[in-house]
């Protein structure tokens, strides 16, 4: 009888995405293959988090940028696309930089909670839990983020009209669905 084959990823990181500058705390925690390429990551942030990915990003570990390279634009960094997460990322309790969007700075802090056998049952990667609504796009980073929460929450600001146009009518800052990140992810 021949043996069985071992799964190539036998253990998953569990991380917690936290957007920084922002409270009350916007975050998400994940489990994803240690295979997962920072690429990867990338789409999965952008997925559990809400965000469009219509903007340049760059993770920051150990002191290396890597990210998609675009000399076009200046941008040299190491390709994500041929990094695995288990090569840059120590153990648990090992944390590092993800920025989206350059203009606004959106500076995610990404520390790895566990290190996990994987469970056959799963289908990688998942988002466990998460909390509050990820901020729009192009809404000026954490400090215009503040300055959007006053103007819809405020019917006498002068702005609040044309915010509320621009997103549809509605936001709730406290919004997470579980299942509709999920469904992102598959």
């Amino acid at each position: 009888m021949a043996a069985q084959k071992k799964p190539a990823d036998t253990t998953i990181y569990q991380l917690k995405i936290s957007l920084r500058d922002t409270k009350p705390p916007i975050w998400r925690r994940v489990q994803v293959l240690s295979s997962t390429t920072l690429q990867e990551l990338h789409f999965i942030i952008q997925e559990s988090m809400g965000w469009y990915n219509s903007h340049l990003h760059q993770f920051l570990i150990d002191g290396v940028e890597y990210g998609k390279p675009a000399p076009e634009y200046d941008f040299h960094v190491t390709d994500e696309a041929k990094v695995k997460l288990s090569k840059v990322v120590g153990g648990e309790k090992a944390k590092f930089l993800y920025t989206y969007d350059f203009g606004d700075g959106w500076d995610h802090s990404i520390l790895v909670e566990k290190i996990l056998p994987r469970d056959p049952k799963v289908i990688y990667p998942i988002c466990i839990k998460g909390k509050r609504a990820c901020p729009p796009e192009d809404c000026g980073g954490p400090w215009g983020y503040v300055e959007f929460l006053e103007a819809i929450q405020n019917p006498s600001h002068p702005d609040h009209d044309d915010i509320l146009e621009w997103i549809d009518g509605a936001f709730d800052p406290e919004e997470f669905d579980l299942d509709e990140v999920n469904q992102r992810l598959a």
